[in-house]
């Protein structure tokens, strides 16, 4: 699947630890912007979106979660280093043993991208930074 031609299902966890969410940093080349999303990615054919989640935190951080309640879902089209793109974005509350919290993870991928980090949720709330898909606000009252 080319994720820039094709809509792509996707499923994000919102991880919570006091007033802080765990995000990954992105950064668009083109708009020169950077910019943050909950940890996830794409869903496979014939997979749960909830095996996706446990497989994506697997991947890029290493680590076993707890999928918890379906938040909702959002439609995001957008534009990333100047292509367009379509996803369905499935949210779901997850949760992190206690043994597992770290205040940094390395992101496993072959993407190079920066660390996963707890950032406080009104920096996004108040446009201090930039969280993607925006609708994800939503999700963090």
């Amino acid at each position: 699947m080319d994720k820039f031609k094709e809509i792509r299902p996707v499923a994000l966890g919102v991880v919570r630890r006091g007033n802080k969410i765990l995000v990954s940093e992105g950064y668009d080349k083109i708009k020169e912007e950077v910019f943050y999303r909950c940890i996830g990615g794409g869903i496979e054919f014939k997979e749960e979106s909830k095996e996706a989640l446990k497989r994506e935190f697997k991947e890029e951080i290493g680590i076993d979660i707890t999928v918890g309640k379906f938040l909702g879902i959002s439609e995001n089209i957008f534009v990333f280093n100047g292509k367009q793109g379509h996803e369905l974005i499935l949210f779901y509350d997850v949760f992190i043993k206690d043994e597992d919290y770290r205040e940094n993870y390395k992101i496993l991928d072959e993407k190079g991208e920066p660390d996963a980090m707890w950032i406080d949720v009104d920096k996004f709330k108040n446009k201090e930074l930039k969280i993607y898909p925006k609708e994800m606000l939503e999700y963090l009252d």
